[in-house]
């Protein structure tokens, strides 16, 4: 994996799709801090995509309530109006994929004025282990995977998020070859809906210490032209844009000559060379 060759390029491009608040009971710091963050490594913008509030009663634990939705709106644009001018800070939502959620999500996604919905199939938490997770480490991966090309074909997001976090829940029984039919299956499916999927820096940090997705599937994603989305995952200040230098440098590796980011639903491109030019490391 070579480094990318660039010349500094000062002017701003890139933004990190993919971050949270402390509404979802699991996150650190105010957006604020993330923007200030995010000037530090010179993106031009974040986008707060904290996870979404379900029916009474459903995955409490890891969420905001409904009732704190409005509450998550004010806070991105309380943070959107602070740094104005210098960082453009969004308003986005990950919104976990479930069958049967289908109607309570499409009418959750029309309560606020969301630049980029994340679609996410979360297999490491107990709602969904409990109905789909019977310990076949295979039959749960195909679950998954299949999962992931139904919430493409909702049509409910613009981008599938961390999408092979299932090998963190079987990290032993993990070999990407043996799934690799499954997942060409799905991939095929999103392809034809033009969903994006997502390169997501936090998997360094996870049980299986690689990207989500790792390079063999990113590859496959390549071949199919699903664009992709670039998003740290961050649920504090200090992982803003982490490990973005890596994951250029992979996304290049593989084929993909640009990344993507929805703002207000509609995907913008841009060249990786350029965003590789426009990063900078803080304190350096």
């Amino acid at each position: 994996m070579e480094p990318l060759k660039t010349h500094m390029n000062n002017t701003p491009i890139l933004y990190d799709s993919h971050m949270h608040t402390p509404l979802c009971k699991h996150a650190h710091g105010q957006p604020e801090e993330y923007a200030a963050a995010a000037e530090q490594h010179g993106l031009k913008g974040i986008i707060f995509t904290c996870h979404n509030p379900g029916p009474d009663g459903w995955s409490t634990r890891v969420r905001m309530s409904l009732d704190q939705l409005d509450e998550y709106v004010a806070m991105v644009a309380r943070a959107r109006e602070a740094w104005h001018g210098r960082i453009d800070v969004r308003l986005g939502l990950e919104s976990d994929y479930f069958p049967g959620m289908e109607s309570f999500l499409e009418a959750l996604h029309q309560r606020a004025d969301f630049n980029h919905i994340l679609g996410s199939v979360h297999p490491q938490l107990p709602y969904y282990r409990e109905v789909y997770d019977t310990g076949n480490a295979a039959d749960y991966f195909q679950t998954y995977f299949n999962h992931l090309a139904d919430a493409a074909e909702s049509g409910l997001f613009d981008t599938l998020s961390h999408p092979d976090l299932v090998k963190n829940v079987y990290p032993h029984e993990w070999q990407v070859e043996s799934v690799m039919n499954s997942v060409k299956k799905a991939l095929d499916r999103i392809a034809k809906t033009g969903t994006a999927m997502e390169l997501n820096t936090s998997g360094l940090n996870k049980r299986v210490k690689e990207m989500n997705p790792g390079q063999e599937i990113l590859a496959e994603m390549q071949r199919r032209d699903i664009p992709v989305v670039l998003g740290s995952d961050s649920h504090e200040p200090g992982r803003v844009a982490a490990d973005f230098e890596q994951a250029l440098v992979l996304l290049q590796d593989v084929g993909y000559t640009a990344v993507h980011v929805y703002l207000n639903r509609q995907r913008h491109s841009i060249p990786i060379t350029n965003a590789a030019a426009s990063l900078i490391t803080p304190y350096s």
